[in-house]
């Protein structure tokens, strides 16, 4: 521990956060990550009394700005989102089984951890009109090696929120129809789940990832150039909260809807919809035609 006062060999450890194995420069937001990470081990033995002070603010290093807003190339339209859904539910056996996940990811704007905890308590479903998810917690796959109970998924509360506290989301009635009738059709697993693989256990990022990129193809087709329309299921959350926006939900509602503090929403989910620029234009044609 005693090395590590040494402002030298910190630099080089911050060198080494800044480059992927390949040796190419790792993203910003992976950079801060294993920076704040490492600080936070400091401050751990310093409260352990293992180093008299934090070292690393001695190290004048800058860190890097991270791109926080979100691509408005990846932000589908409503139309453009029905195609994917539809195309969802094409991709045999499995596909049909996801479609209602994924519609909840752009109805409600679940994050897909959120979604992959989804149970029959957490769901009001009237037989018409708005229902609502009532969600109180979430199954990230975060990999084996980095959970106390050693299973791929941590068990965690819901985001940036505190534990058990429950998130009230209204749903339209195209996604209550949706998980109606996912419900009659698959049931539930045994501790209440919607969904679940073919064996009842959590649904897979590498499962539903793989129907997702199909549909994709199927809905959009190749592209001659790089495609970032839609190109993660988190897209369709980025699409659901900016459709609030854009349609005048007030930003105090859509960031409680979505889990977020305004401030966060507005900074990094305010962007236009795919192809909302033309309407935007004009509106502000008509606009200039009143005032003409």
């Amino acid at each position: 521990m005693s090395a590590l006062d040494d402002p030298l060999l910190l630099r080089k450890v911050l060198t080494a956060f800044a480059a992927r194995l390949d040796g190419k420069t790792a993203a910003a937001s992976v950079f801060r990550r294993k920076r704040a990470i490492f600080h936070n081990s400091l401050e751990f033995a310093v409260e352990a009394r293992r180093l008299d002070v934090n070292p690393l603010p001695q190290v004048q290093w800058s860190l890097p700005k991270t791109v926080e807003q979100v691509d408005p190339g990846s932000v589908v339209n409503p139309r453009q989102a029905r195609q994917l859904l539809d195309a969802v539910g094409e991709q045999g056996d499995r596909g049909k089984h996801l479609r209602a996940f994924f519609g909840c990811l752009y109805h409600a704007g679940l994050r897909p951890g959120e979604a992959v905890w989804l149970r029959r308590e957490n769901c009001e479903l009237p037989l018409e009109g708005w229902g609502a998810l009532y969600l109180d917690g979430s199954r990230p796959r975060v990999g084996s090696s980095w959970t106390d109970s050693g299973t791929a998924h941590d068990q965690r509360g819901l985001k940036w929120r505190p534990e058990k506290e429950v998130r009230h989301v209204p749903i339209p009635p195209v996604l209550v129809t949706m998980l109606r009738e996912h419900l009659e059709t698959y049931g539930t697993a045994p501790d209440g789940r919607l969904f679940r693989t073919t064996r009842g256990g959590l649904v897979q990022e590498s499962g539903y990832g793989e129907v997702w990129a199909r549909a994709r193809m199927a809905a959009f087709g190749p592209a001659p150039q790089p495609h970032r329309l839609g190109a993660r299921p988190y897209d369709l959350r980025h699409a659901c909260v900016s459709m609030w926006l854009n349609s005048g939900v007030d930003p105090v509602e859509a960031a409680r809807r979505a889990g977020h503090t305004v401030a966060v929403l507005l900074k990094v989910y305010a962007k236009c919809l795919h192809g909302a620029t033309a309407m935007a234009n004009a509106r502000i044609d008509e606009a200039l035609k009143n005032w003409g």
